[in-house]
């Protein structure tokens, strides 16, 4: 994905004040008022990123982007390790997190009508994307991918001898044994994960974390105002 001019000075600005701390820069992104700079520790550490590195890199960080002022305009800045499931964007994320499970939707529905798929990613390079699903390898063209993620699995890892077993959300166990107190049949768990309902429940998920951005954005918009309203009324 092509970045902003302005992206572009943040990441010069930013990359060595990261390779200095020995901290990998995951990404940049901004969104509305807010400048979302992720930070991991480098690939194949037995340990990720930490607070207190992540305190520090936010200072440093900060200091140079007030010094040199590359962005116009009011931001947050906002710097993050990129969680337990992180955003694939480029295809070093992708190429970062060979042999863990994804998930990914396409932009639009391939030949055979599938937009939605979720297996461990196998291959990956510059233009593509190999998942293994339950039905076989499929290989994506990086161009064509909408979003996509990593996909943490709950509970203990399959025993040796035995298929990979199927993530059970704490909603979906709840929701099961509310219908087994209730003695109403629950429908099979697997032909619900394979519903493509699902993409309309990713959709509804990523306007609410849309309005959540911009609701922050709102509150920090104030809040400075508000700060800028004293210091006017404090100057002699």
């Amino acid at each position: 994905m092509a970045e902003s001019p302005v992206l572009d000075r943040v990441r010069v600005l930013v990359a060595p004040i990261v390779s200095d701390l020995q901290l990998d820069l995951y990404d940049i992104e901004q969104r509305g008022g807010t400048l979302r700079v992720t930070l991991d520790t480098p690939a194949g550490a037995e340990a990720g990123i930490d607070l207190e590195q992540l305190a520090l890199a936010t200072r440093l960080i900060s200091r140079e982007l007030d010094h040199t002022d590359p962005i116009p305009g009011r931001y947050t800045l906002e710097v993050s390790s990129p969680g337990v499931e992180r955003p694939l964007r480029t295809p070093e994320h992708f190429a970062r997190v060979i042999g863990e499970p994804v998930t990914v939707r396409l932009v639009a529905p391939d030949a055979n009508g599938q937009r939605r798929f979720e297996g461990r990613l196998v291959a990956a390079d510059a233009t593509t994307a190999t998942v293994l699903t339950d039905t076989g390898e499929r290989t994506l063209a990086l161009a064509q991918v909408e979003r996509a993620k990593t996909v943490f699995e709950w509970g203990p890892a399959p025993k040796p001898g035995k298929g990979p077993s199927k993530r059970t959300k704490p909603a979906a166990a709840a929701g099961t044994a509310a219908t087994d107190a209730l003695g109403v049949d629950d429908p099979d768990a697997d032909d619900f994960a394979d519903d493509e309902d699902l993409d309309d429940a990713d959709d509804l998920v990523d306007e609410v974390d849309e309005l959540a951005d911009e609701a922050t954005d709102a509150v920090d918009q104030l809040a400075a105002d508000e700060l800028d309203l004293e210091e006017e009324t404090e100057t002699p």
